[in-house]
């Protein structure tokens, strides 16, 4: 609320008028900048991250992620002097009550009207974030018996123990409360993973194969069907399999958009949950992708655990390795050279990908490939080259 307030005032000065809209998921906010005809949507967010993370995130007019040139602009703008606007121009502001209500039927509609959920019983976990007061009524008012976890929210607790990013809590209500799946967002709202009636985890790779299967057999799926360089291998070759081509972008939502922009196709998402329906929304929305993901069952008649079989996951694991805020160290012979010793050992079955995170001060080492055994040890021997080079630097 302190940001809140710090923004109103700001864009208040600047001779804005402002619509507050209250605790809500980001995707909400690029659908309510559209219906609002607003000239952009800001969300304060921590995202998939704690509560120290908080930060900001905006939308253009039309429910999009701003580009990395707009990005740039903004904050160098943000370096020149402060101007404000004279008193009689001051900007308004406007709390809408309405906003849950508006966005549930919203979600609602992005299935179509003969879909029903009665006979479903379903576990949301909301990751004590802004979809506390909206996901469990889109899911109920569709029909479903809903159990929640994490739906206590103190502003501290987001993404503690709960979520998309920890759903170890959501599997042991499953099984406990005997669902037929669980469903679990991140604490903004824009990522989901689900769990099925066993208790295992259905990342995002396999809920986009998902959602591709579906939409090729009704004829409605445009285009390529983008991933990222991180998507599981085994995405790749189960949607060949059903002659649905695939194409990766760089990591980030944004990157994922401008790939199904320039390639004309209307799905698309991360491994972790972020997936982007063009045909329903412009952003990744996480309860929307669960939605889809609960049609394709019902409508092909089979359970999640069932659906999810037509994708066999290759070996994958990803390291974490902090870093000193700022380093570079990627592009360091040391690492170039450990790369190339990985991809000889994985002998042209694997992939092998270093990262930069684009939110936490951490490369990341993912290893792909065909043998579970000799993936983990290539992930922990690169892990290890890139953790010395990054104490060298440091």
């Amino acid at each position: 609320y302190m940001f809140e307030s710090a923004l109103q005032a700001g864009l208040s000065a600047a001779g804005m008028d402002i619509r507050l809209l209250g605790p809500m998921p980001t995707p909400a906010i690029a659908y309510l900048t559209r219906t609002f005809h607003a000239v952009a949507g800001i969300v304060i967010s921590a995202s998939h991250n704690p509560f120290q993370d908080n930060g900001i995130k905006f939308f253009s007019g039309e429910g999009k992620k701003l580009s990395d040139e707009i990005e740039l602009t903004i904050e160098a703008e943000m370096e020149k002097q402060m101007q404000t606007v004279a008193p009689d121009q001051l900007g308004k502001a406007e709390r809408i009550e309405d906003a849950a209500g508006r966005y549930i039927e919203f979600c609602k509609s992005t299935i179509p009207y003969d879909v029903t959920l009665k006979g479903l019983k379903i576990v949301v976990d909301c990751a004590n974030g802004a979809t506390y007061h909206v996901a469990p009524s889109v899911f109920r008012e569709l029909g479903a018996s809903v159990e929640t976890i994490g739906t206590q929210p103190n502003g501290l607790n987001i993404n503690a123990g709960y979520g998309a990013t920890q759903p170890q809590a959501l599997q042991t209500a499953v099984l406990y409360q005997n669902a037929d799946l669980g469903i679990a967002l991140d604490g903004d709202g824009d990522r989901v993973l689900m769990v099925d009636a066993n208790g295992d985890i259905v990342d995002g790779d396999e809920l986009l194969f998902i959602i591709a299967q579906a939409r090729h057999k009704a004829g409605t799926l445009q285009g390529a069907v983008v991933g990222t360089v991180m998507s599981n291998l085994g995405l790749e070759q189960a949607l060949d399999k059903k002659g649905i081509s695939f194409k990766r972008a760089a990591v980030g939502d944004r990157y994922v958009l401008e790939m199904l922009q320039k390639t004309g196709g209307n799905l698309g998402g991360e491994s972790s949950g972020h997936v982007i329906c063009l045909d329903r929304t412009t952003t990744g929305d996480g309860i929307i992708t669960a939605l889809q993901v609960l049609a394709a069952s019902i409508q092909m008649g089979l359970p999640l655990h069932i659906l999810k079989t037509g994708m066999q996951k290759c070996p994958q694991l990803m390291i974490n390795v902090p870093i000193t805020p700022g380093l570079d160290i990627i592009s360091q012979p040391s690492i170039q050279d450990a790369v190339k010793e990985a991809e000889q050992q994985l002998n042209n079955q694997g992939r092998v990908l270093l990262r930069k995170s684009g939110t936490e001060p951490l490369i990341r080492v993912m290893v792909e490939g065909i043998n579970r055994t000799e993936v983990e040890a290539v992930a922990h021997q690169l892990a290890e080259v890139v953790k010395v080079e990054a104490n060298r630097q440091d």
